[in-house]
């Protein structure tokens, strides 16, 4: 028997003798350090609740949750971006705009210059890039405050939306290329009566899920790091992986998983590394929390903030393909206000407004409280200015209860 693992036994040995007063400790540890995230999670399901009853159930048929995940795909895209850029303490307001002029390039390319739907977004992301790229030279080199950068790419954004459409639309769409904003996995089988390919996909993601908890949990112990009791463990694997197969159930249970939503998971996976595993990541956090502290630790602070809006570009003109597909045409007013839903999805979701604090998991579910809203009002047949109204007041209670969080902490 190795060493490592007579360490583990002595300490699961320590754990059970005080098993009682240590999970109180750890219940109450983790509490207080994830309140935010576990108060917006219990706000999201106080609303869907709410929603529920008053559409007597409507809103949570497997087809209207299908269709708000769909919905959400595109801001949630942009709110991943954004939580990076308000992390480093900037703030990005071309979002909604960006997301306009990409989507408004995209179609047409497609639909006046009869372009495929590999070329079309190539050339779309490439010109997204070098936009963020533009953006992120002034903020970082220029040294111009990226409120007056991006509040002038946002009108100038806007004026190019308008000049390529010319306040029409533009439509329709290659059929591959909407299938990234409107398709859904293929069954396997067609005659069963759910997705069994989305099925199995969730049977994979519970299973990757489960082993990287393993993993996380083994290489915890490795470096004498304290883990939650086995019981905690065991119990928050179970609850996460039954998380994953409700969601997954809703979808399957309609017409399978979206194209955008695997999109997403992509994007979540990918940035949750870049953010939380990459040097460039810790970089950004150190940025936000303090900045003289980042510079005079040798972190080249303008190279960082230029690769900020380069990632927020490319985030930008992703969503403004899937938001054009989705939608199957370019208009003028596409995108309008779509900056204001991201940045109040990373906020909801726990970034902070004032850096250093924030994570893609969260900004999801702050984007998923966003379009629950707006999904939720809609069936009630709302009026539009009471649903400005009460996202409004969603978002001043989300910024309180930050300002409040962190002058506690």
């Amino acid at each position: 028997m190795g060493n490592a693992e007579i360490n583990t036994i002595a300490k699961n040995n320590q754990n059970a003798l005080g098993h009682t007063k240590s999970i109180r400790e750890i219940l109450v540890g983790t509490l207080k350090g994830n309140m935010r995230q576990y108060t917006m999670i219990l706000a999201l399901l106080v609303i869907w609740g709410f929603f529920t009853i008053v559409t007597d159930g409507i809103f949570i048929s497997s087809r209207n949750l299908s269709n708000l995940f769909l919905q959400c795909a595109a801001t949630a895209i942009a709110a991943c971006g954004m939580v990076l850029v308000m992390v480093a303490g900037h703030i990005d307001l071309s979002v909604g705009s960006f997301v306009g002029l990409t989507g408004a390039i995209a179609a047409q390319l497609m639909v006046k210059a009869h372009m495929g739907t590999i070329e079309t977004i190539a050339i779309t992301i490439g010109i997204g890039l070098l936009l963020g790229l533009f953006q992120g030279f002034w903020v970082a080199y220029g040294k111009v405050p990226a409120f007056i950068v991006t509040l002038a790419g946002l009108l100038a954004f806007r004026g190019g939306v308008i000049a390529i459409t010319g306040g029409n639309s533009i439509a329709p769409m290659n059929d591959t290329f909407k299938a990234i904003g409107q398709g859904y996995l293929p069954k396997i089988n067609p005659g069963l009566p759910f997705s069994d390919t989305s099925a199995l996909i969730g049977v994979v993601f519970i299973i990757c899920y489960l082993v990287f908890e393993i993993n996380k949990r083994r290489s915890r112990i490795k470096y004498g790091f304290e883990v939650l009791p086995m019981s905690l463990q065991i119990a928050k694997m179970v609850g996460f992986s039954l998380l994953i197969a409700l969601v997954i159930g809703i979808m399957a249970s309609y017409m399978g998983i979206p194209y955008a939503i695997l999109l997403l998971i992509a994007i979540i996976v990918i940035f949750t590394i870049i953010a939380e595993k990459s040097t460039f990541g810790r970089h950004v956090y150190a940025i936000g929390g303090n900045k003289e502290a980042a510079r005079l630790s040798g972190i080249n602070i303008n190279k960082v903030n230029l690769g900020i809006f380069v990632l927020m570009g490319l985030l930008s003109t992703i969503a403004g393909i899937v938001y054009t597909a989705r939608l199957n045409a370019a208009t003028g007013s596409a995108g309008t206000n779509m900056e204001l839903d991201a940045i109040a999805s990373a906020v909801i979701g726990g970034t902070s407004t004032l850096g250093g604090a924030g994570t893609i998991a969260g900004c999801i579910i702050g984007a998923l409280v966003m379009g629950s809203l707006d999904n939720g009002m809609s069936l009630m047949n709302a009026n539009v200015s009471a649903q400005y109204i009460v996202k409004g007041l969603i978002l001043l209670l989300a910024v309180w209860f930050d300002i409040k969080f962190s002058k506690r902490s």
